[in-house]
């Protein structure tokens, strides 16, 4: 019983000292906090490099439009044009090969390969030259679509690029009377100065040619442009051209070129330019054109 007591006794103690060393160590301060601690003078402390900025150069934009205009010199005449073109190509490639599609309106005087300007000089007047057998002025009014292929070179300074050209589309042949000033002389009298345009009633006036009753028929000279404008007509038809085109221009946003090819018409009538001359309804011609104009993005 006393053995009971005593070990009974034991064990409150042990657990009164064990609730005050548990109170003592929670109520007591933490002296680590605010400690600075010594590093070697040996040791490195790790620095962070700087990221390095990526610089992105923008690359110019690539070329997709172009516009010209230019000159054409025709075997069968002469004429103006205006080029519109989209260049049509992949883009890594499209600033040094490219083809385009291009769209075209020209205007074109076409004239007879006998056709020959003469002047007559009366001591009264000094008349404007004129064509002689020339019965109508023919002019073509074209609006083609077709494509620009490259074949050779590259269109950057110091090179020529060489391009397949090939277009065709609609042709509105204008066609107007061609007026001369004439004056017939018949038994030494001169009649009035007379402006006419050709038929079979007056061809042999209109050519100057003399009347079987004797009458000298003279031509003083052409009528003027002006004359005729009233009486335009009207001859639709198709036209088809192709070509070599040489592109030299000193710059990439700059367009120069010459041009050589072959050109055809054909329309619903007769194309009738001379008198006593056959008509046919189409035309054929080798051409050679220079062009200028521009590029950009």
């Amino acid at each position: 019983m006393k053995g009971f007591i005593k070990l009974s006794l034991l064990s409150g103690c042990l657990v009164i000292a064990f609730k005050s060393n548990a109170q003592q160590i929670a109520t007591t301060p933490d002296t680590t906090q605010g400690v600075k601690v010594a590093v070697p003078a040996t040791a490195k402390t790790a620095v962070p490099k700087p990221t390095a900025k990526r610089v992105v150069v923008k690359k110019p934009k690539p070329i997709r439009t172009e516009m010209s205009g230019g000159l054409r010199l025709n075997s069968n005449g002469w004429g103006l044009f205006v080029d519109k073109g989209w260049v049509r190509s992949e883009e890594k490639n499209r600033d040094y090969f490219y083809n385009i599609r291009l769209a075209q309106i020209e205007l074109d005087e076409v004239r007879h390969p006998k056709e020959v300007k003469r002047s007559n000089n009366p001591s009264d007047n000094s008349p404007m030259a004129f064509a002689y057998g020339k019965i109508n002025n023919f002019y073509a009014l074209k609006l083609g679509y077709g494509a620009r292929r490259l074949i050779a070179g590259k269109p950057e300074h110091g090179t020529v690029a060489i391009h397949w050209v090939y277009l065709g589309g609609f042709s509105a042949g204008l066609v107007k009377p061609y007026y001369l000033e004439v004056q017939s002389v018949k038994g030494g009298q001169a009649g009035p100065v007379e402006t006419i345009k050709y038929s079979d009633s007056n061809q042999r006036k209109f050519l100057g040619l003399r009347e079987d009753n004797g009458t000298a028929n003279y031509i003083i000279g052409s009528a003027g442009f002006g004359k005729g404008l009233g009486e335009i007509g009207f001859n639709p038809g198709i036209h088809l051209k192709t070509g070599l085109h040489f592109d030299f221009a000193p710059s990439k946003t700059m367009k120069m070129a010459v041009e050589a090819g072959v050109s055809g018409e054909l329309y619903a009538k007769k194309v009738e330019l001379m008198a006593l001359q056959k008509a046919y309804p189409y035309t054929v011609s080798v051409y050679a054109s220079f062009q200028f104009g521009k590029r950009w993005q």
